[in-house]
């Protein structure tokens, strides 16, 4: 397809592009508030993924007005011939779910945490769509988002659609998608209907997706089985960090994307110099944006600001992980990682984890939206090692003390 002035306002402005996607959703909608699992006897057992006894979330809008973070935990349904191309592809693992468990195998844990900026009409918006459009993503939309992307021009005048480009080469009817291709379509297509809506196009909201696949044959949920494997699909600065039961020690699965970043620095440079650092020391790309990766902010897309997300894959032995966090920037900005783990690590539950974090960055003074969710692995509550910021937090409480506490009472 050429671009020309003409087609680029048609791209742009056609609303059969947007309500494309609503009647996939509802004509398709796979995704539940619980997940499903047999039993030794043969039973069914249904498990709400909501339930604080499953995944503990704790959240505060902080002294802000409003409530920008939003999240999503729900269980969704992908094709299971995808599935297999993406571990023989990306881990050279053989799976074979068989026939007997086929409607189970396809059934993953996704877990979304969404922080707006500008506004909560994006971070709502993902909270209720981008859930679904990990289901129905295809193959056929990706030479469409693309040229819509290079019709912002600037930074996607040469865009060819990163992990999409291979996409644009078959038959849409022969290619499976990974995991990193399923997510990237994902974001876009929510992406696309953020910039057409009046409402949304002046605000933006980062993103960080975690889904659970476990692996087991004969089926066992996510929190129970030996191994599976876990898709982290990121923007911006919401956080998703693992911790190991042997050390206690976090890992990370997701890099921050702001401007100053090396990943970032590296692939803004082709456009030159933008980065403004503002009175605070803190980094801003065109003197306005924090994060260059996210959802929204059509504005700042010629200079870089891009919906595509990082995504990292990992093969889980889930005894060796006690949990995973996720938590948006109100929690990142005050705590690392490590802070993140030996809080949560000596709660009996979930929700209570989430909670000692929460309350932890309260008594710092943490003022802005915050949000933590807990989801327990199999290692939960094995943790060894020692606690390694455990004087640090103290001495951190002591200066924090005064004038920071007393004006959030």
């Amino acid at each position: 397809m050429v671009l020309t002035p003409t087609n680029v306002a048609f791209i742009r402005s056609r609303t059969p592009y947007i309500t494309k996607y609503q009647p996939l959703i509802s004509a398709r909608r796979s995704f539940h508030d619980y997940i499903r699992y047999p039993t030794a006897d043969g039973r069914m057992i249904k498990l709400s993924v909501t339930s604080e006894k499953l995944i503990g979330v704790a959240s505060s809008r902080g002294m802000r007005p409003y409530q920008e973070d939003a999240y999503t935990i729900t269980s969704v349904h992908l094709p299971i011939e995808g599935l297999q191309y993406g571990l023989t592809r990306n881990f050279g693992i053989s799976w074979n779910p068989g026939l007997r468990d086929l409607d189970l195998a396809g059934q993953l844990l996704f877990v979304g945490l969404y922080d707006g900026h500008g506004g909560q009409t994006v971070s709502h918006h993902l909270r209720d769509h981008l859930h679904p459009l990990f289901e129905t993503a295809d193959a056929s939309e990706a030479p469409k988002l693309i040229n819509w992307l290079k019709s912002y021009s600037g930074y996607f005048r040469r865009y060819k659609g990163g992990c999409l480009e291979e996409l644009t080469r078959d038959a849409p009817s022969t290619q499976l998608l990974d995991m990193e291709a399923r997510a990237t379509l994902a974001f876009l297509m929510a992406d696309y209907d953020v910039c057409q809506s009046p409402e949304m196009k002046r605000c933006g909201a980062t993103a960080s997706v975690a889904i659970l696949h476990p692996l087991e044959i004969p089926h066992f949920p996510f929190f129970a089985s030996e191994y599976q494997a876990l898709t982290v699909a990121h923007c911006g600065d919401t956080r998703a960090i693992l911790c190991s039961t042997e050390t206690g020690k976090a890992f990370p699965m997701t890099e921050v994307h702001h401007a100053d970043t090396r990943g970032e620095a590296a692939r803004l440079r082709r456009i030159g110099t933008g980065l403004v650092t503002d009175s605070f020391g803190e980094a801003r790309w065109m003197g306005a944006v924090a994060n260059t990766r996210g959802l929204g902010d059509t504005d700042f897309k010629p200079f870089g600001v891009t919906p595509e997300p990082e995504v990292r894959r990992r093969i889980l032995r889930n005894r060796d992980w006690a949990f995973l966090a996720m938590v948006s920037d109100g929690i990142s900005s005050e705590l690392t990682d490590d802070e993140i783990c030996d809080l949560a690590r000596g709660a009996t539950n979930a929700r209570e984890a989430a909670d000692s974090i929460l309350r932890f960055v309260e008594e710092l003074g943490g003022e802005d939206n915050a949000t933590v969710i807990i989801v327990p692995l199999s290692g939960w509550g094995q943790v060894r090692g020692p606690d390694r910021t455990a004087d640090l937090r103290i001495y951190r409480l002591q200066q924090a003390g005064g004038s920071t506490r007393q004006r959030r009472m």
